[in-house]
């Protein structure tokens, strides 16, 4: 009887201790899965955030440097953008710098790799010459998508209207 009764200790015990890891290892795995997720997303953002600059920046003040901007462009560009900044002919004119103000992703699906980001662009436009700087603000949607293992480039970008409410207020 004794005996038995140690058996049955026992095989509660070990019963006890295989649960214990069991947890332990769903609540591991579930918060590996949410890091990495937010890995993703900072990643995402950040590198969304630096491609739009460089979509909104040139310096157009020489055909060299007209040409490396959109040298650049095409660089933080994919797919059918990066084709058709591909065909902008280098001009000298007016240069842009941007600096994006606010950046939030509004969806992603890091299994396919895509990503939304909206954001509000302040672009300081310099005329040729020595004119004096215009600031123009811009909201902004891109869609972008992941081109290689933590790489995130813009495939589509659009401009987001401003409403009749949002202009009054």
């Amino acid at each position: 009887m004794r005996r038995a009764g140690l058996l049955s200790a026992g095989a509660l015990a070990v019963a006890l201790g295989f649960c214990a890891t069991g947890a332990w290892s769903y609540v591991q795995a579930r918060t590996d899965q949410e890091l990495s997720f937010g890995r993703a997303r900072d990643t995402a953002l950040a590198e969304g955030r630096q491609r739009l600059t460089v979509l909104n920046t040139l310096d157009a003040s020489s055909r060299e440097r007209a040409e490396a901007g959109i040298a650049a462009w095409r660089a933080a560009a994919t797919g059918p953008l990066a084709t058709e900044l591909g065909r902008t002919e280098p001009t000298v004119g007016a240069s842009a710098r941007a600096t994006v103000t606010e950046a939030a992703l509004t969806a992603l699906d890091t299994r396919a790799g895509t990503a939304k980001l909206i954001a509000t662009v302040r672009v300081d436009v310099t005329p040729r010459g020595s004119g004096a700087p215009t600031t123009d603000r811009k909201r902004l949607e891109a869609v972008l998508n992941r081109t290689g293992e933590n790489t995130w480039k813009v495939a589509a970008l659009s401009a987001v209207p401003v409403t009749e409410a949002e202009k009054t207020e």
